[in-house]
């Protein structure tokens, strides 16, 4: 016999329910002689009231004589499996009178488990008992299975789509204590190398997170897996989890599942009281949400890792530091996308060339590590364009070819400011892009010209000239830092005006006030870059 079924046909405690106190005696021995608990009750209205008590524990069956004082037997079991309580309860009727054919097919279609006739064989009765116990545990068993399975999958999701550590934690450690309605304790390492201990006091508690001991992943390892990949079940003694982990709150045994999914790689480790994990079924789906996630947060670990690498490249690709010229004052601000978007294609670009200072600011379309590659090999032609002295419109059609040729069906937006030796105009020539803002000593505009977007093969016409007098700031942004997806455009560019204008005069200090107002909670890059003319 399995384990599962000598847990299924265990004793239990049984409800026996008959007027004849004779009856209910001989009962009740038996029942206490193979190992059972009884509670009695001498009629109906006292037997659901022993159910309904909220200071019992429910008992795993009952035994219901079919002719009772104050109502039937069959009305008793009806009111039982109309409770969602006690639904679950089988019900096996006796009776010494409603023997025939016809009390049988009633109680039986009212709700009774097993219908049997005094006088009753006393090994016949005991197995009926033993039998409607097992079926009971056994339906019981699946049905708890499918909860928690379903509790497996949402916990699964949880962690695969927890955005960045923190949510993961939380996830990972909230639906081990939900899958197995108990307090969860997980310890992992972050992307960023920090051991953290999470503990859930229980399915409905938020998880709380603090740091952990440097060697605490490689002891629980070595305890379990040792450096081996998968996900391995063991049960630790108690003294053994204090001696790790002093201050979590689990007492007792613990179930301990840890799960690596790749060689040199820190595993994911999940533990839970004994109790609340003491069947195979429940330890086998607590091996698979710790699995995972294993794959999860190693999958997280890789994003991370790759976030980082093209950030590394994408910073490469922009300019360093910004010239130094007579009579001009420059800022940049840029802000990479968050930690956990895709890296996009915004840069910028401030270069003397023999016509004068030319700022540059442009987006190439998409998210993507080909994005942030484009960029650099736009911003590195932009520059060879630009010091062989060609004036704007002529770098953008040279461009536009390249992007064609090389990039085909890939688009750029540009837009390409250039101030004068002297100081007093600037030339601006725009492929596709939110335009420049002028802000002249008498108010602020959009400098609305615009051309065709880069990669289209379209003619770019001759960059229009603006007068320009000491004092006057421009200001060349992305979309990022003003585009609102439930915001029109237009609306969030008047915004911006609106915003420079009220801002503080100096440079430095308006630039950091923009990013400030528009900036936050944005998941695009964000390149301002601004200009001053002063008095020369």
């Amino acid at each position: 016999m399995t384990e599962t079924a000598r847990v299924d046909s265990a004793p239990g405690t049984v409800l026996v329910i008959d007027d004849d106190e004779t009856n209910r005696y001989i009962l009740t021995s038996w029942l206490t002689r193979a190992g059972h608990t009884v509670v009695g009750a001498a009629d109906g209205t006292e037997g659901l009231a022993l159910l309904a008590s909220a200071g019992c524990p429910l008992p795993e069956a009952a035994v219901i004589d079919v002719q009772l004082p104050d109502m039937t037997g069959f009305e008793v079991c009806e009111r039982i499996k109309a409770d969602a309580r006690t639904a679950y309860l089988p019900v096996i009727h006796v009776s010494a009178v409603a023997v025939n054919a016809e009390d049988h097919t009633e109680g039986l279609s009212r709700g009774a488990d097993a219908y049997l006739d005094q006088p009753i064989d006393p090994d016949e009765f005991l197995a009926t008992v033993t039998a409607a116990l097992r079926y009971a545990r056994a339906r019981r068993r699946a049905e708890q299975l499918t909860l928690r399975l379903a509790a497996l999958n949402r916990a699964t999701l949880d962690v695969y789509r927890a955005v960045g550590f923190h949510s993961f934690s939380a996830a990972a450690t909230g639906g081990a204590a939900t899958l197995m309605s108990a307090p969860a304790t997980a310890v992992f390492l972050s992307p960023q190398g920090q051991p953290v201990h999470s503990h859930a006091a229980g399915p409905d508690a938020a998880p709380l997170s603090g740091p952990a001991g440097a060697e605490l992943l490689d002891r629980l390892a070595s305890y379990t897996l040792g450096s081996d990949t998968g996900a391995e079940v063991r049960v630790m003694p108690h003294s053994q989890w204090k001696a790790l982990l002093p201050l979590d709150p689990i007492e007792g045994n613990v179930v301990l599942v840890v799960a690596r999914t790749k060689r040199n790689r820190p595993p994911v480790c999940v533990a839970v009281p004994a109790g609340a994990a003491g069947g195979t079924d429940e330890r086998e789906l607590l091996q698979q949400l710790v699995n995972a996630c294993a794959l999860a947060l190693e999958a997280l670990r890789t994003f991370n890792e790759e976030h980082a690498l093209a950030l590394a490249l994408q910073r490469t690709f922009l300019p360093d530091r910004l010239p130094s010229v007579p009579g001009v004052s420059l800022a940049v601000r840029y802000l990479p996308a968050s930690d956990h978007a895709e890296i996009g294609g915004d840069f910028y670009e401030a270069l003397e060339t023999p016509d004068g200072l030319l700022l540059a600011i442009g987006d190439v379309a998409g998210h993507s590590l080909v994005a942030a590659t484009v960029m650099g090999e736009i911003r590195h032609a932009l520059r060879a364009y630009a010091l062989e002295g060609h004036p704007p419109h002529h770098v953008l059609e040279r461009l536009d070819a390249l992007l064609a040729h090389t990039r085909p069906g890939l688009t750029v937006t540009l837009c390409l400011v250039l101030v004068d030796p002297d100081g007093s105009r600037i030339h601006v020539a725009n492929a596709g892009h939110i335009p420049p803002l002028l802000l002249a000593p008498d108010g602020a505009a959009y400098l609305h010209e615009h051309g065709p977007l880069l990669g289209l093969r379209l003619p770019h016409p001759p960059a229009r000239v603006h007068p320009v007098t000491p004092g006057t700031r421009v200001l060349l942004i992305t979309d990022g830092l003003v585009e609102v997806r439930t915001q029109n455009l237009d609306d969030s560019l008047a915004a911006f005006r609106s915003a420079t204008l009220e801002g503080p005069r100096e440079l430095e200090v308006l630039c950091d006030a923009l990013l400030g107002s528009f900036g936050e909670d944005k998941e695009d890059d964000i390149a301002l870059l601004a200009l001053q003319l002063e008095e020369r």
